[in-house]
C-alpha cells in the first residue's frame, strides 16, 4: 500500500507509540485524524503534525470505551475526508497487582478499553473500510500469547483482542479488507507509568528498566511498514519471537522464565 494521501485514524494518539505513529504516518504522506482523551495534548500534537509534514491533522477527543464516542470519531472522519484507509486501533492501557489483590473493576477498565475499545472503533469504521479496501491495524503484545503475572486483566484483553483480530480477518478474506495484528514487545513509553494499581490508580512510575526497550519510534516505523505491505502479523523482538516458539513447545519452561524475569522487577509482587 502507497500510504501517501491515505486517511489514517488513530486511537489513542497522544503519547507514547500513538504519537510516533501519527508522526510516522505523516512522514509518508498520509492525512491522519487521531483519537485520544487528552484533547488539548492532541490538539498540539495535530498542529506540530501539520507544520512540520504538510499534510492535514484532525484531533477528535474520544474515549474508546464509550461506544457513542467511537460512532463519533469515525464520523468526524467521514465529515473531514470522506473515507477511511487505515484504522490503527492504539488505544490502551496496562496494570500491575496480583489477581488476589485486585478489585475487579480494574481488571474491567483494561477489557473495556483494550478489548472493547478495538471492537467499537472497528465496528463503526467497517463500512468505509469495506469501500475503501482498507487496513484494520490492532496494536496487541506479547501478553496476547503468554499471559503475564501481575497483568491479568492486560493478558485476558490482549488475548481477546487477538481472537477478535483473527476471526475478523478469515470473515475478509475476500473482501479486500486488511487486518494486522502488531505485538511490540517491552517498549520504552508511558504504558507502564499509567498502569493501574490493585486499586485503579496509575502507579505513576515503571516497575521495569525503560532504557533496555524499544523506543516508540522504532516501534511505529516497523507497524508503519506493516501496514505498506500489507503484513499479517508483526512480533517486533528476539524476545517475543521466543516467547510465542516456547509457548507452543516447551510452556512449562515458558512459565518458569516468565515467572522468574518478573520477580526481578522493581518492588517484585511475589
Amino acid at each position: 500500500m502507497n500510504l501517501k494521501d491515505k486517511i489514517v485514524v488513530i486511537t489513542g494518539a497522544s503519547s507514547g507509540i500513538g504519537k510516533a505513529l501519527a508522526s510516522e504516518f505523516a512522514a509518508r504522506g498520509s492525512n491522519l485524524v487521531l483519537a485520544a482523551r487528552q484533547y488539548v495534548t492532541l490538539c498540539e500534537i495535530s498542529q506540530d503534525i501539520e507544520k512540520t509534514y504538510g499534510i492535514k491533522c484532525v484531533a477528535v477527543q474520544c474515549d474508546v470505551s464509550i461506544e457513542t464516542d467511537c460512532e463519533y470519531l469515525i464520523k468526524q472522519a467521514i465529515i473531514t475526508f470522506g473515507r477511511v484507509d487505515v484504522l490503527v486501533n492504539n488505544a490502551g492501557i496496562s496494570m500491575r497487582a496480583l489477581f488476589k489483590d485486585a478489585e475487579l473493576s480494574v481488571l474491567r477498565s483494561l477489557m473495556d478499553v483494550n478489548f472493547w475499545g478495538t471492537v467499537n472503533c472497528t465496528k463503526y469504521a467497517m463500512p468505509a473500510l469495506l469501500d475503501s479496501k482498507g487496513t484494520v491495524v490492532g496494536i496487541s503484545s506479547i501478553a496476547g500469547y503468554k499471559g503475564l503475572p501481575g497483568r491479568t486483566g492486560y493478558s485476558a484483553s490482549k488475548f481477546a483482542m487477538n481472537g477478535f483480530l483473527d476471526a475478523l480477518r478469515v470473515e475478509n478474506l475476500k473482501t479486500g479488507v486488511h487486518v494486522m495484528t502488531a505485538c511490540p514487545g517491552f517498549t520504552a513509553s508511558n504504558i507502564r507509568n499509567t498502569a493501574l494499581n490493585k486499586s485503579g490508580v496509575q502507579q505513576g512510575e515503571s516497575s521495569l528498566d525503560e532504557q533496555k526497550m524499544m523506543s516508540s519510534e522504532e516501534v511505529a516505523k516497523r507497524i508503519t511498514d506493516g501496514v505498506a505491505n500489507q503484513s499479517r502479523t508483526l512480533i517486533m523482538t528476539g524476545q517475543g519471537k521466543l516467547t510465542v516458539l516456547l509457548s507452543k513447545f516447551f510452556p512449562a519452561l515458558l512459565d518458569k522464565l516468565v515467572y522468574n524475569k518478573f520477580a526481578k522487577e522493581k518492588n517484585p509482587l511475589f
